[in-house]
């Protein structure tokens, strides 16, 4: 049988930060992933997402953003890859928003935000946009488009891990926890499961406190390319009637790829079916119609991806959505990786980091709102 330090099951963003970290540390490291890299499934698949310093999820963000943003530069100086474009973002909404409030709240901690701070003002500056000129806006320098797939591959090359390719099961023994495949098994002394929205398959315990959503994203030809642009359009944010939406310039020359960043169907961690209608991405469309003309058009394309949401505690105080990662309580061999809802990607060589920690260094605790023990399946 195989043996191995540390087992990481799904090499997603997380997971490929948590072997490149562990590598960097010397430890023997085994990866299980089933999906061939660029497979459109996963939390990690396609090509980009949206890197904010200042995140109105919660002002304690910023310190693991700003953590994140050295460990992507490191990865890009040692893969020679360029993995973090730097864009200002744009977050835009009705006067007295709640979501431009929180960001100025975490960049006033930072000595605030330049630039505009209304829709008029915006509206000047980005020759795509049509906002109400009363509504309130905050642009943040400090933003990037992290080039998703690429940031996977420079963790996979430099990190040099073995990779089984097939899906895992786990089960604990006294000698260790054995690793299950169709591929035989391998024992590992720790394992970290960062299996996106299969998670729920590996360690059904959660179950009880992660929601899985299914949310569609599109690509709309702009209407003005030249205000679609990088350089003209900067990664945005706007809180319209329909929920926040969120999207990129035409970077790539695919379109302006947008989606709603609210919670969508309820669904399971296999069910991608059927294909994202253009019904789905209606109030994308009126959104981009409404407040960003220039970069609305035609859908020229769609994809799914999902959402791994984690419920509200209710073995303390607190909200929903907050990352769990953490070792399992009962068997601390088991680390559960679980930094999704739709806004964990920017932070992934950070988190990498905490899961070697947690893997290597049994001293190391996670930060406290990102503990098992807050649901009661978990609670001493």
């Amino acid at each position: 049988m195989r043996s191995c330090q540390v087992a990481v099951l799904g090499l997603g963003l997380m997971g490929s930060a948590a072997a490149f970290a562990l590598a960097r540390r010397g430890a023997d490291v085994i990866g299980f992933e089933p999906m061939a890299l660029g497979e459109a499934r996963g939390s990690s698949h396609g090509s980009c997402r949206v890197y904010r310093r200042f995140n109105f999820e919660s002002t304690a963000y910023t310190e693991l953003s700003d953590r994140a943003y050295r460990g992507w530069r490191t990865l890009e100086t040692l893969s020679g890859r360029s993995i973090l474009q730097s864009s200002p973002v744009l977050e835009a909404g009705p006067p007295g928003s709640a979501l431009v409030a929180a960001s100025r709240a975490a960049a006033m901690q930072h000595g605030g935000v330049a630039g505009p701070s209304t829709g008029a003002e915006a509206n000047r500056l980005y020759p795509a946009l049509d906002l109400p000129a009363d509504w309130d806006v905050a642009v943040q320098e400090s933003g990037g488009i992290l080039m998703a797939e690429a940031a996977i591959r420079a963790f996979r090359d430099c990190a040099r891990t073995p990779i089984i390719p097939h899906a895992a099961s786990i089960r604990p023994g006294p000698s260790g926890i054995h690793i299950e495949t169709a591929e035989g098994e391998v024992l590992a002394e720790r394992v970290i499961v960062a299996a996106g929205p299969w998670i729920v398959k590996v360690l059904p315990e959660l179950s009880a406190h992660l929601k899985i959503t299914r949310q569609t994203v599109g690509w709309f030809k702009p209407a003005d390319p030249g205000a679609a642009r990088p350089g003209a359009l900067p990664v945005f944010i706007v809180d319209g009637p329909d929920g926040p939406v969120y999207g990129f310039p035409d970077f790539e020359g695919r379109g302006v790829k947008a989606a709603l960043h609210s919670h969508g169907p309820v669904v399971g961690p296999d069910e991608w079916d059927p294909p994202a209608m253009d019904g789905e991405l209606e109030p994308v469309r009126r959104t981009l119609a409404e407040f960003l003309p220039g970069a609305a058009g035609p859908i020229v394309a769609r994809d799914v991806c999902l959402y791994t949401n984690a419920l509200a505690p209710d073995a303390r105080p607190g909200e929903g959505e907050e990352f769990i990662i953490d070792r399992r309580p009962g068997d601390p061999r088991i680390i559960v990786a679980s930094p999704c809802s739709g806004h964990g990607a920017k932070f992934a060589t950070a988190i990498g980091e905490m899961l070697a920690e947690l893997a290597l260094n049994p001293g190391y605790a996670p930060p406290d709102p990102f503990r098992l023990d807050r649901f009661s399946t978990f609670a001493p």
